[in-house]
């Protein structure tokens, strides 16, 4: 459930506020990521990198709105709910408006992975069809997984490690480890996004009888565990690029976060109430775009320049 305060929009907004545009780096940081891995071992194929960029775009502007209806169907959504809902609730745009404009973004996300596979390989068709039922089931189905314990793990593997590898493949033709490496960093702060809305809301959460890992391990061993995922994140990067024989000094760009992780978990800390934790999820939010976005510019330098 993802909720923000009472404001409203209209017109066009309210369209743009559907996609909630801030999560949005979660998509297209992974394309990033992965596209710029290309560059030690070929050329980019930008036709691929655009298509590829719109369509998992698409695919987490969909599974917003799907969040969305189901949550509000659910009664978790409410006009007095604090945080980035509010298309039904607070900007009057009905629920099944909501639904089919997420089944429209689905239908020409699908459009573009027929181009992407076809160009490609048809493999991608079947790991796109996966990624697509992954970003529906996580809210809606009988036993959404966003329910569950392992909402965070699905996150950060289909919108991480999965989107980065198909991305490497469509460019190259093939896997390498590399990229797999690459991943791993960006799918922990990926999930840890997923973590941070959890933390919030876990009190309206396990009234609702959701499971998540925030409810059934409690908020201290929660922002533990976001703590040590973030800490391994940074010493797992110091590795790569001191130790890994594909390592680069630019790959410890994303150390320049590292002010920005504590000030996040310090947030996570020393909140408690809904409100007082919205400043924790829109620092980890920060800390997600920073941390790939300096990632990425560290692989586009090290492809440019092979040092």
């Amino acid at each position: 459930m993802n909720v923000q305060g009472p404001d409203t929009h209209t017109g066009i907004k309210k369209y743009i506020s559907l996609t909630r545009p801030h999560t949005l780096t979660a998509s297209f940081v992974p394309v990033l990521v992965g596209t710029f891995s290309v560059l030690l071992f070929g050329p980019i194929r930008w036709d691929m990198f655009i298509a590829m960029l719109i369509a998992t775009l698409l695919i987490q502007s969909a599974t917003n709105m799907f969040n969305e209806y189901f949550d509000y169907k659910r009664g978790l959504d409410t006009s007095d709910s604090v945080g980035i809902a509010g298309a039904i609730v607070r900007n009057g745009m009905s629920p099944r408006s909501v639904f089919n404009i997420a089944v429209i973004f689905y239908i020409i996300a699908a459009a573009i992975g027929l181009y992407i596979a076809f160009n490609s390989s048809l493999w991608i068709l079947v790991i796109g069809v996966i990624s697509m039922a992954v970003g529906y089931f996580y809210t809606g189905g009988p036993v959404p997984i966003s329910w569950t314990p392992f909402g965070e793990v699905f996150a950060g593997l289909f919108m991480g490690t999965v989107i980065i590898m198909i991305t490497f493949f469509i460019h190259t033709g093939t896997l390498h480890y590399f990229p797999l490496l690459m991943s791993i960093p960006v799918a922990i702060t990926i999930g840890l996004l997923n973590m941070a809305n959890n933390i919030r809301d876990r009190k309206k959460d396990k009234e609702s009888g959701r499971k998540t890992f925030v409810i059934l391990v409690g908020k201290p061993v929660a922002v533990l565990t976001s703590a040590a995922l973030l800490a391994f994140c940074y010493v797992f990067l110091i590795w790569i690029a001191l130790f890994e024989s594909f390592g680069s000094i630019f790959l410890l760009l994303p150390l320049l976060s590292i002010p920005l992780a504590i000030k996040t978990v310090v947030k996570w800390k020393n909140g408690d109430t809904p409100a007082e934790l919205i400043p924790a999820m829109a620092s980890m939010g920060k800390l997600n775009t920073m941390f790939g976005l300096l990632l990425s510019i560290g692989l586009l330098i090290y492809g440019i320049t092979g040092i």
